[in-house]
């Protein structure tokens, strides 16, 4: 769906289908046949943006045979669907029944990860509508950070991973001499990852940084006998990478969408796209009633990374759901003040009482990102992944029910844009 901005310019809103699981072509032909455009008839829509999750085996079919990326591009022109920007965060196995930690593998540190979202790059510039020369890419903030906790390596690890982004911005360069398609990636901070907050990436891609704290600064100084760990690199070119700013994340570590904005505008740090997304809100975790209906939330297939504020300010965090259910005495948080969860709830159907959803959250970061005079973003996507994961009394019990519900998502947030001043456009 395409929308005309005050200022003249269009903003894309689009949805993710990682929602729908495919490893395969065949699986993604079929995403489109079976979801993307039904839901876009729903919307009564001709056209339809879809923000494509693109496994590594699809991927890799995509851009060794040329035949079967030019019957991506005509099969989306067949079921009137666009594609202007592509998840790149997980690499595979994303519809698994257990997927938990290792949607953070590949990692920037390693090659498949620079190799897999430069292969993206190439197909999303083959992809793009005629009539567009942008497109962008989300991908994973540098790491999952246990890897670099606590770790002698850490600094060379960190080190590693910011040179291959500048790598990655090279390929991008070249990519757009070769196609006239310009190709951005934006690292999408996460709750528990290496760039968990705003901050975190203000301390990786801000220009005129200051010197890096948290794992990589707190590591142990190496053995003299040992090599000094390298510098830290400049940042990234600008140009090519940013941020992607989901909201649903951005709400878990209890950020206000003003403040985080603000320090990546100050730092130069482009948001590139944003995900639109709400997070599960507990205002009473200490309720006998709250903490049941929190428990139907706790599931096996994704991490349900959870936060609280403590009154100094600071952040009590768990890794999951259920371990923040715990207890304190068995590592669990207190519950004197509000939990929220990573869990994507859908947009248009917040949880039942006792419980609610960040939606307030993602309207205020929606109207700081375009209400302006001039957008911070043109690519918005909404992604809402873990429908499948909801407890089993609200999940789509069919595929029809799914694209209601998908289409409702996107009829909220065109509501949404329409009260900015957004136009949409045929």
């Amino acid at each position: 769906m395409r929308f005309r901005h005050p200022d003249g310019s269009t903003v894309h809103l689009a949805y993710c289908t990682n929602v729908h699981p495919a490893e395969t072509l065949d699986g993604v032909l079929a995403q489109l046949r079976d979801h993307c455009e039904p839901v876009r008839k729903r919307l009564g829509r001709d056209r339809l943006g879809i923000g494509l999750w693109l496994a590594r085996d699809a991927a890799r079919v995509l851009v060794h045979e040329p035949v079967a990326l030019r019957g991506l591009r005509r099969e989306l022109d067949i079921r009137g669907l666009e594609v202007v920007t592509l998840n790149g965060f997980p690499y595979r196995g994303f519809g698994d029944s257990h997927v938990k930690y290792r949607v953070y593998r590949p990692d920037w540190t390693e090659p498949a990860r620079l190799d897999h979202t430069a292969d993206l790059a190439r197909l999303l510039a083959t992809l793009l509508p005629d009539d567009v020369t942008e497109g962008t890419i989300s991908t994973l903030p540098l790491a999952w950070r246990t890897d670099f906790d606590a770790a002698r390596g850490a600094a060379t690890r960190r080190a590693t991973a910011l040179a291959a982004l500048h790598a990655l911005a090279g390929r991008l360069d070249a990519l757009e001499e070769l196609t006239g398609r310009s190709v951005r990636v934006g690292l999408e901070p996460e709750p528990g990852c290496l760039v968990e907050t705003t901050a975190d990436a203000v301390e990786a891609l801000g220009h005129g940084r200051s010197e890096p704290s948290g794992p990589a600064a707190s590591a142990a100084p190496a053995a003299p006998t040992m090599p000094a760990a390298p510098a830290m690199p400049a940042p990234p070119p600008a140009h090519r990478i940013g941020v992607c700013v989901d909201t649903c994340h951005l709400a878990t570590s209890f950020e206000d969408p003003h403040t985080a904005l603000e320090a990546l505008g100050r730092a130069g740090v482009p948001v590139v796209k944003a995900q639109l997304s709400a997070a599960l809100h507990a205002e009473h975790p200490g309720r006998p009633d709250v903490r049941a209906a929190l428990g139907a939330f706790a599931e096996p297939r994704f991490l349900h990374q959870t936060r609280t504020r403590t009154p100094d300010g600071r952040l009590r965090a768990t890794d999951d759901l259920h371990e923040a259910l715990a207890g304190e005495d068995a590592g669990g948080l207190p519950d004197t003040a509000p939990w929220r969860a990573h869990f994507h709830v859908p947009l248009h159907a917040p949880p039942e009482p006792p419980l609610t959803s960040t939606l307030p959250v993602l309207r205020d970061t929606l109207a700081l990102l375009v209400g302006g005079p001039v957008p911070r973003t043109r690519h918005l996507e909404v992604e809402t992944y873990t429908w499948q994961a909801l407890p089993p009394g609200l999940r789509p019990r069919s595929r029809s029910l799914l694209a209601d519900g998908i289409a409702a998502e996107l009829a909220l947030a065109r509501d949404l844009l329409a009260d900015l001043g957004l136009k949409e456009l045929p």
